[in-house]
């Protein structure tokens, strides 16, 4: 008779942890939708854009999705793929157009018309139109791109379209809307440092499932700001910005079939203080960090 006691026991424990497994592994009860995860890329087609956005081509988001933690980059990343590589001081360095942070390259293929040079591609199906402004420094209209002389580019840049997404899961359609104006100075090949400026705005609206087979809709907005960004010209070492400011911000709405819309929001801000530590402020849903940032290719310490 005991034994038998001691066999139901066991067998009773096991079950209950076997249960416990189910309902702690992947889509249990345990886990929380990551709404956040939205915030580890930038729109689709940002690439194609000039903006803060490491933005590395993947593609529009995949949709909310089930699995324990926040999701997303947290207080210890950037949001939209991280920092562009010309405002962490990863980038190339020299003089010249061509080369050093926030160098300037046109495509082959462009037309020319009234003074500006327009460029317009495919990227993963959507399409990029952009429009350079190219000057000297004596401010001449120059039609292609001098390594010695250029001095200042204005690239306006508009992407659009519909894009898919069929991987990781995922199998969804957003249609894009993104626009980006930013000008540099101090391009010339004598100049010591260089002028940035600029904006941009994305827009994805998102429709089909996410990898859990769950039917939702999401508008995904992004915009950032770069105000007075001075970056030195080195013709031996990369270089990092010095002065100036960058504003980041990104919405997200997003409505699982049947279910009301959740919104999720987020802040960057990075200025630069002359010093190798830049300031960092990073909101999310209402809820303020004060970090730094080492440079050069420093990340968030928010610490």
């Amino acid at each position: 008779m005991a034994r038998n006691v001691y066999r139901l026991l066991v067998t009773s424990t096991a079950l209950i942890s076997a249960s416990a497994c189910t309902l702690d592994s992947f889509g249990g009860p345990n886990d929380t939708m990551q709404f956040e995860s939205a915030f580890s890329s930038a729109p689709a087609g940002m690439e194609a854009a000039s903006s803060s956005y490491a933005a590395d081509g993947e593609g529009a988001w995949g949709g909310p999705r089930r699995g324990r933690g926040p999701g997303g980059p947290g207080m210890g990343s950037f949001m939209g793929g991280g920092l562009g590589d010309d405002f962490t001081g990863n980038a190339g360095f020299g003089r010249g157009a061509h080369r050093g942070p926030f160098a300037a390259k046109i495509d082959d293929g462009c037309t020319v018309a009234g003074g500006d040079v327009t460029c317009t591609r495919n990227v993963h199906g959507l399409t990029a139109t952009t429009i350079y402004t190219i000057r000297d420094a004596n401010n001449g209209t120059q039609t292609r791109i001098d390594t010695a002389t250029t001095n200042s580019v204005r690239t306006r840049t508009t992407v659009t379209g519909t894009t898919t997404r069929g991987r990781d899961g995922a199998n969804v359609t957003a249609t894009v809307n993104n626009v980006s104006d930013r000008t540099v100075t101090g391009l010339a090949q004598g100049a010591t440092q260089r002028t940035v400026n600029g904006t941009s705005a994305g827009s994805e609206s998102t429709t089909g499932t996410n990898r859990d087979g769950q039917q939702f809709t999401a508008v995904r907005v992004s915009h950032d700001t770069t105000a007075g960004l001075i970056v030195p010209v080195s013709t031996t070492t990369p270089t990092y910005p010095t002065a100036g400011k960058v504003v980041r911000r990104m919405k997200i709405t997003t409505t699982m079939t049947g279910g009301t819309p959740t919104v999720r929001e987020r802040r960057e801000e990075i200025t630069y203080t002359g010093s190798a530590t830049a300031k960092v402020s990073i909101t999310q849903d209402g809820t303020t960090k004060t970090c730094t940032m080492a440079l050069p290719r420093g990340r968030p310490n928010c610490g």
